[in-house]
């Protein structure tokens, strides 16, 4: 049997006729940038996650981009932020000329560890960017009280977790901005593409409405200089007929995630991820650890099971951060969960035989440890 990691070609041919018409009327109305299809979306979005103003934009990194613009980031500032995540959330504090300052992670959970970011407050710091990684949120209370009362913006990063939430807080929606990714691997992805800004605060909304548009308000007349973050409205239809079903396919990651750990419970060198009390994590990915990982991974594979590695390097210890100075072991959790994690199928069309068959095969491989 195969199991690829994903296999959008299900997902698509379940809402097939929805999409293509969706589709088929952008194109007929020849309007392919922001306009009625990209408003729709925005107002079915805000209203799904709870708050007051979603903006549509290009990407998942020209949220980020532009909510640290909208918060006045640049050269000489320091914005603290987790060093295992997609590079993106680094990415973007870099290309503005400011400073990623890097704080370890909670092992339990892979998000930022919120007792260290106290310390590593500087004069200089004039953002955090908190990220919810593989659809659980972080431990976000104390990031906001601490923030608070220092007067720091908080930018959520919350590209992989539309729909997650932790007691009364959804993810996205406890800082000035909550930044979102529809590329088209995650829970709700577009046909290339895609992102959008949450926010309830009125003023950062119309200045990121500024921001996309190069800075122009109004048109041809620039007060500040921003960007081309426009979301396209193809893109835009895609996402409203998808977003109808998100919740139903959330339910199925969730029923997927339980179904692996019935089956994997007490499997010998695997641990599996942990789900905080009060929690509903949305699964954008099922992310279990081993200490034989590489292993492991070359198991599944050759047993037809695809499976990635999220991520394979820290942040503090890529070449293109090598300036900021961080040494090896300076960031041991990120580190050491870098190589042990490994992500298995969890999209919501997976049949239960597949995921028996993936069990099956790590039990196989649990057992010839077992024997060595």
């Amino acid at each position: 049997m195969r199991v690829p990691l994903l296999d959008l070609g299900r997902q698509y041919a379940g809402i097939k006729p929805e999409i293509d018409a969706a589709v088929t009327r952008v194109v007929e109305s020849q309007h392919f940038v922001l306009g009625p299809a990209v408003a729709r979306f925005e107002e079915e979005l805000a209203a799904y996650c709870g708050v007051g103003f979603a903006v549509g934009v290009s990407s998942g990194t020209d949220a980020l981009i532009a909510s640290l613009m909208a918060v006045g980031i640049g050269p000489g500032d320091e914005v603290i932020t987790t060093p295992f995540t997609f590079f993106a959330t680094a990415g973007a504090i870099a290309r503005l000329g400011a400073k990623p300052v890097f704080v370890d992670i909670d092992p339990a959970d892979f998000n930022i560890d919120a007792s260290f970011i106290d310390r590593a407050i500087t004069p200089r710091t004039k953002a955090i960017i908190p990220v919810h990684l593989f659809g659980q949120l972080c431990d976000i209370e104390p990031i906001v009280e601490l923030t608070a009362k220092r007067g720091i913006p908080v930018i959520e990063d919350a590209a992989q977790a539309i729909g997650a939430s932790g007691g009364a807080r959804r993810a996205g929606t406890s800082g000035v901005a909550g930044c979102l990714s529809f590329f088209p691997s995650k829970n709700l992805g577009a046909f290339g593409d895609a992102g959008a800004v949450l926010t309830n605060d009125d003023g950062f909304f119309r200045k990121l409405k500024i921001l996309r548009t190069h800075g122009a308000e109004p048109k041809y007349f620039h007060g500040v200089i921003g960007g081309n973050f426009r979301l396209d409205a193809i893109q835009a239809a895609v996402l409203s007929v998808k977003l109808g079903r998100l919740e139903a396919w959330t339910d199925a990651r969730r029923r997927n995630a339980q179904a692996y750990r019935r089956l994997l419970a007490g499997v010998r060198g695997v641990v599996l991820p942990k789900e905080k009390p009060g929690f509903r994590h949305i699964y954008n990915q099922f992310v279990i650890r081993s200490a034989r990982r590489d292993e492991l991974m070359k198991h599944l594979k050759d047993a037809g099971v695809g499976t990635e590695v999220y991520y394979p390097l820290p942040l503090h210890m890529q070449e293109c951060f090598a300036y900021l100075g961080y040494a090896p072991g300076s960031m041991p959790e990120a580190e050491k969960a870098a190589r042990e994690v490994l992500a298995l199928p969890i999209y919501p069309e997976l049949t239960t035989e597949e995921i028996e068959y993936v069990a099956a095969e790590i039990k196989v491989w649990a057992d010839d440890v077992a024997r060595d």
